[in-house]
């Protein structure tokens, strides 16, 4: 499998679970090449290297929400008989140490990069959010803009009022002497 398939396959597994970016011990024991029992045996043998924010046991309500997302067999019809552990990127790197194996050590290095990966995308996205909202801002300011010609479009389309109307031709004052005129007659 590439590389970069590879890492597309893990970064599938990569969950959002208490507001952290983490993958379940079942995962990485299948990217580590051991069993999911030999990888949470070598994490309790080392507690003290996996502190809260490197992995943490997932309680009932989270272990519901993660069933009905993805594809996890439900206890008691022959999946899993305990909570599961779950681990950070940290967490991670810190289990390929503990298992200290070629394919651990391999593991680890897709792993890291597949957490990297997806760092960056959501920091392109709030890029993309935030000059989507300036783009938003400056459509704001402009719509008053455009109001404004529009109306003033509006304005020059519409057929002037009627002027008072003024009789053509000449007017005689009614004051006014009045010439005679000859006519002559030849």
């Amino acid at each position: 499998m590439p590389a970069t398939a590879a890492i597309e396959k893990i970064e599938r597994t990569i969950h959002l679970i208490r507001g952290q970016k983490v993958m379940l011990d079942s995962d990485l024991a299948a990217i580590y090449g051991v069993t999911t029992s030999r990888l949470n045996e070598q994490l309790k043998r080392n507690l003290k290297r996996f502190p809260h924010d490197f992995a943490f046991q997932l309680d009932a309500d989270e272990l519901a929400a993660l069933i009905s997302q993805i594809a996890t067999s439900k206890p008691g019809r022959g999946g899993r008989r305990k909570l599961p552990w779950v681990f950070t990127e940290h967490g991670a790197i810190m289990l390929a140490s503990v298992l200290n194996s070629d394919t651990a050590i391999e593991a680890s290095v897709r792993v890291v990069r597949a957490f990297v990966r997806l760092r960056e995308l959501m920091l392109a996205n709030k890029e993309l959010a935030v000059k989507f909202n300036e783009l938003e801002g400056r459509l704001d300011k402009q719509d008053a803009t455009i109001a404004r010609l529009f109306e003033a479009i509006r304005q020059l389309l519409q057929p002037p009022e009627p002027a008072e109307k003024r009789e053509v031709g000449f007017h005689v004052r009614e004051d006014a002497p009045r010439y005679r005129t000859k006519r002559r007659i030849s």
